[in-house]
């Protein structure tokens, strides 16, 4: 009993940290606040029309997953930032792929949500 109640101390820990983390997030990085500015924004574009099932699928997957790709470039950021502070050229370019790697993931996101909302929109 005693192994169980420790894991499940430990997986409230582990919750605990994955929190913090998204609570730092929204505190510091106004990129990951436009992103959730952007998700309630297409919440509410596809509860007003009404958007299919598999149209939600995919939204919820591009959300999740540009919400996921700008919480790791924090902490890659924050790593590089940690591990050298002064200015790196390897630690520059690493914070400057972290960052293309959202760019790429919300221009993805962006034309998908063009292609579903669109046609709603405008049709």
């Amino acid at each position: 009993m005693e192994k169980r109640d420790g894991l499940a101390k430990h997986q409230v820990v582990s919750f605990s940290h994955a929190f913090d983390g998204i609570a730092y997030n929204i505190k510091t990085q106004i990129h990951f606040r436009i992103h959730l500015v952007a998700a309630v924004l297409v919440v509410v574009l596809g509860t007003f029309y009404k958007i299919a099932p598999f149209e939600w699928i995919i939204l919820v997957i591009l959300i999740t997953s540009v919400m996921a790709v700008e919480a790791m470039n924090t902490a890659i950021e924050e790593t590089c930032n940690m591990m050298h502070p002064e200015s790196h050229p390897h630690a520059r370019m690493a914070k400057h792929c972290a960052a293309a790697s959202v760019l790429i993931l919300s221009i993805g996101a962006a034309v998908v949500g063009f292609i579903i909302f669109v046609p709603k929109i405008f049709g």
